[in-house]
């Protein structure tokens, strides 16, 4: 496991020694020029390469590379259709907005949304409560991104002896700690030294390095899918193989358990989270790290997940704790919670709406995925991360290629996505006790079976990518709206660029360490966070942006309404859903999603305030007889 962990290491950290190269080339490339537009926008003079993979590449998150893996592997072949919309997002977001976004751009000269707001309508306040929008939820984003390196880290770095004696000593000082203490070494450790790599290299390179990273994160993401794809087929005996072996599965059923031993030990007993307890009635894998402290002969209550289908039974050969624990060790299962729907049924995976371990509805019903397919396009178009891209493409023809560019790319990721971790759910059982790291371990398991384990650096890279392309799109935005929009246009307009520059390296870093701080103990599922930012972002300003463009009658204090009624609809029925079900999801009002009522609220508002606040027309002045 040592050899394995530190080949897919070495290949890792040369991909990542490649990504802080381009930061620094692009820094020297930007020498010279107005700080600014160049910093912020590339000077807007994208081509087609470089426009249409950076757009795909920002889309292409830790949301898809970790959360949408980890919902198909939870919830099987329903996955496709609450994806099936995403797919039109290159005609719906770079079609309807992107050739007026960027005329009015360059028009009013603009490199944030919130100045195209002020800008365009004239009016301080609506650039105001756009940034402050902006920073809301754009931060919450951030918190995503964050959590999937920090994840991605850990899988690549977990079998290596120094980083465990590291991320000992990292649990030790923070053992007790409020917040800290109640997250692992491991994810602590990897959560800064993401942390530390990306932040460096956007505050070091500004946009440019961003946009050269992505062209070759875009690829990259490419290339690891790839790969994953023909490994896991060829390894789980093809898509028939898994489609059969997945029709006669069962969903798992999530327990506590209390672990045994048959006679008291003179030292502890360590099982860590993820271990295999394996006995004739149950296979049991702890979702908790479990101790047996000397002389007793039983841990405390744990949480675990009790198998249930006979082919994941049969894929879990031997336990997976610690080789020094030499004791016979077994289970006690004191409490079963089955699933909400799928409980026992046989083809579950196969089938909409899918295995659900809280909803009866199951995971995806009819009402659920209409909204979805509506959520995808729309909710990805008001996202000012791809509105900020349409300000920066070179002409037209850069905007017509990359439509068909982006599509061509969307479609091959996301259905070689399916195939892989439909494969993963047959091939890697248990994965229910975190799914968010589904991903970055089936791309160890599938490169160790294969004998290629430096092969691992380069898959996991996909999904680091991802991540990364993301979280610097992120982390420019929130700078350049708190620098742009809020110091430079409020307080010094004449601020000198050395001023600005400094400004702007000061304010990402201390974005990005506060993300991390808010990240130490995030949701269980990425992409509730991913749902939730993306979800406000474009109640925000997919409307008002519409309005902005093809509306000339819109006002700024319609644009105002607009966003704050889209925002305050998507918070009540957050908060609705969380004090509903206690957890981190929002309220579906008569069964679809919230983003739907958030931009019914939005558009009623956004009109009906600029009907009411039309200016007055002056009558004309006529001559006297």
């Amino acid at each position: 496991m040592a050899e394995q962990s530190t080949a897919a290491l070495v290949t890792f950290a040369i991909y990542t020694a490649v990504v802080m190269l381009l930061a620094v080339l692009s820094g020297r490339v930007s020498r010279g020029k107005e700080f600014v537009g160049e910093y912020f926008l590339g000077s807007r003079s994208l081509g087609v390469w470089a426009f249409a993979l950076t757009f795909a590449a920002t889309n292409a998150s830790g949301g898809t590379f970790m959360g949408f893996p980890a919902l198909i592997y939870t919830h099987g072949w329903s996955l496709a259709f609450w994806i099936a919309g995403f797919m039109t997002l290159p005609l719906l977001s770079m079609g309807l907005l992107g050739k007026r976004l960027n005329r009015v751009s360059r028009e009013t000269g603009a490199v944030t949304i919130p100045e195209v707001f002020a800008a365009k309508m004239k009016s301080d306040a609506a650039g105001v409560v756009a940034t402050c929008l902006l920073v809301f939820f754009m931060f919450f984003y951030l918190l995503a991104q964050f959590k999937a390196g920090g994840k991605i880290l850990s899988t690549l770095l977990g079998g290596e002896p120094t980083f465990q004696a590291a991320a000992l000593w990292v649990s030790e000082r923070t053992s007790g700690l409020p917040w800290f203490g109640d997250a692992s070494g491991e994810y602590l450790l990897c959560l800064a030294a993401f942390a530390l790599a990306v932040v460096g290299y956007v505050v070091y390179g500004g946009f440019r390095a961003i946009v050269w990273t992505d062209v070759m994160q875009g690829v990259v993401m490419l290339v690891g899918v790839v790969i994953m794809l023909a490994l896991a087929l060829y390894q789980v005996g093809g898509i028939g193989n898994a489609t059969r072996k997945m029709a006669a599965m069962t969903p798992p059923e999530h327990c506590d358990v209390r672990v045994v031993v048959s006679e008291p030990q003179e030292v502890d007993i360590v099982l860590p989270k993820g271990s295999w307890i394996k006995t004739s009635a149950d296979t049991v894998r702890l979702a908790q790290s479990t101790r047996i402290v000397a002389g007793d002969t039983e841990s405390a209550q744990v949480a675990g997940l009790r198998l249930t289908a006979r082919s994941d039974i049969d894929a879990v050969s031997m336990s997976s704790f610690d080789a020094e624990v030499s004791v016979e060790v077994s289970v006690e299962v004191l409490e079963i919670r089955e699933y909400a729907y799928g409980a026992g049924k046989a083809g579950v995976y196969l089938s909409n709406p899918g295995p659900s371990a809280n909803s009866g509805l199951g995971f995806l019903a009819i009402s659920s995925a209409l909204s979805f397919f509506i959520f995808w396009p729309f909710g990805a178009t008001g996202q000012p991360a791809n509105m900020v891209r349409l300000m920066a493409f070179k002409d037209n023809r850069t905007l017509r290629v990359s439509i068909v560019t982006v599509t061509v790319y969307y479609n091959i990721i996301f259905f070689a996505l399916l195939l892989i971790f439909c494969c993963g759910r047959v091939l890697m059982p248990g994965m229910e006790i975190d799914p968010d790291r589904t991903m970055p371990d089936l791309a160890s398991h599938l490169t160790a079976a294969a004998g290629v384990p430096w092969l691992a650096g380069l898959v996991v890279a996909a999904p680091f990518a991802a991540v990364m392309s993301s979280v610097d799109s992120f982390l420019l935005m929130v700078s350049s709206s708190l620098v742009r929009d809020v110091y430079q246009r409020h307080f010094r307009p004449d601020a000198p660029e050395r001023v600005l520059r400094r400004m702007s390296y000061a304010v990402t870093t201390i974005v990005g360490l506060l993300a991390v701080v808010m990240v130490v103990n995030p949701p269980m599922y990425l992409q509730d966070l991913i749902v939730f930012a993306s979800g406000g972002l474009a109640a925000c300003f997919l409307v008002p942006m519409l309005l902005l463009l093809y509306w000339p009658q819109f006002t700024s204090a319609g644009a105002i309404a607009g966003m704050l009624g889209g925002t305050a609809m998507h918070l009540v029925l957050t908060v609705a859903g969380y004090l509903t079900t206690q957890q981190f999801s929002p309220y579906e009002l008569l069964g679809m999603n919230p983003f739907v009522w958030d931009l019914v609220m939005s558009a009623i508002l956004a009109w009906s305030v600029s009907i009411m606040t039309q200016p007055t027309a002056q009558p004309k002045q006529g001559l006297r007889p």
